[in-house]
């Protein structure tokens, strides 16, 4: 059977097609005006003088486009290049056809780069946040805080390599080795995430719960207790103290005045911060030491965790569909991959909340 040339429809046909299965790229792209982002793009990212000719640039807005694209499928800028090449939804997005020139991995390198060097992520997240208020998305009826350990690689140091970083020196091994230094990621830290332990089969519990080891950086968020929205954030070491971080991550424009958090936030300190400022504590309260949980407090803890637990949906969206993790180098280059991950979250949540609202 002789194999029929392609018609000059038949990309249209499939970009048909795909919309008629549900492409959430073209969802994303019809709620999100993306051209807001452009001025705060244009100031961290400045074009350099074309007079001399040479390739012009990819488009500001496009690039950033990239970069979303990469954060929701937790794409390397090799594999990000190449599914753009392949995939026709990708492409779609990005307003690319067949024949267009697509970004390198290096160009999409770059491009972060330079948003790292000007500390744009915050301000590109405040304008998304600005837009969400816009849209009638106020933050409402209180916030929940929580932290989450994102995961970077491991690295294999030796205990000198180990004592030198912690103290905040260059390993004397690795002065005369700038490739070595390029390739150790010295912000990154080890923590113990400690978990329930599971009953056994006799019904009684385990004398220890679970401790896992893990490494990495920390995402700090501060959801909005209406919509499910991130409205403040900041990235740290997975070493540093959740409780420290609460009043940075603090939202002052929500609406109502409760807090919502985990024993790890409870502290003399935060309870006369958040008084100081106004707020409303709802943190669980920790058990007595060498006494038994008091029956109110279980319960208190207990009508707290179904408020709280919501925080934890966001943070499984990001590990489960988007693939959150850290392959990058550096505390100031995990924060521009975390914080892209969390804007893009917040466009995934705002897609689904304006669906919802339409249907409703």
């Amino acid at each position: 059977m002789t194999k029929e040339a392609p018609g000059f429809f038949d990309v249209d046909e499939r970009l048909a097609e795909l919309s008629a299965k549900g492409d959430d790229l073209e969802r994303l792209n019809a709620l999100v005006d993306f051209e807001l982002f452009r001025a705060a793009l244009e100031t961290a990212v400045p074009r350099g003088d074309r007079s001399k000719g040479g390739r012009p640039p990819f488009d500001h807005v496009l690039m950033f486009k990239v970069l979303i694209l990469q954060a929701t499928h937790s794409l390397s800028d090799e594999r990000c290049e190449y599914l753009i090449k392949d995939r026709l939804s990708f492409m779609r997005f990005l307003g690319l056809g067949l024949a267009d020139a697509v970004p390198d991995a290096n160009t999409i390198w770059a491009f972060r780069e330079a948003l790292k060097k000007a500390d744009a992520v915050e301000a590109l997240f405040a304008r998304f946040d600005a837009a969400l208020r816009d849209a009638g998305f106020l933050a409402m009826s209180g916030q929940i805080v929580d932290a989450t350990i994102v995961a970077a690689p491991k690295q294999r140091n030796t205990f000198e390599e180990k004592k030198a970083i912690k103290e905040g020196r260059i390993p004397e091994a690795w002065k005369d080795n700038p490739n070595k230094i390029s390739q150790k990621d010295r912000d990154a830290r080890w923590t113990v995430k400690y978990s329930k332990a599971k009953p056994r089969e006799d019904g009684s519990l385990p004398s220890v719960d679970l401790a896992i080891p893990a490494f990495g950086y920390k995402n700090h968020v501060s959801i909005d207790r209406s919509f499910g929205l991130i409205r403040k954030w900041t990235a740290t070491d997975a070493a540093a103290h959740d409780g420290a971080r609460l009043e940075e991550v603090l939202d002052r424009a929500n609406t109502a005045s409760d807090v919502w958090a985990d024993t790890a936030y409870r502290s003399a300190k935060n309870e006369a911060m958040l008084s100081r400022r106004g707020f409303v504590s709802r943190i669980h309260r920790k058990k007595p030491k060498g006494k038994p949980m008091p029956e109110r407090m279980r319960i208190a803890n207990a009508l707290k965790s179904k408020v709280r637990s919501a925080v934890e949906h966001v943070f499984a969206h990001e590990k489960g569909p988007m693939g959150l993790v850290v392959r990058t180098i550096g505390i100031a280059r995990a924060k521009v991959k975390i914080g892209l991950a969390n804007l893009a979250y917040n466009m995934r949540r705002f897609v689904w909340l304006r669906t919802k609202y339409a249907a409703a």
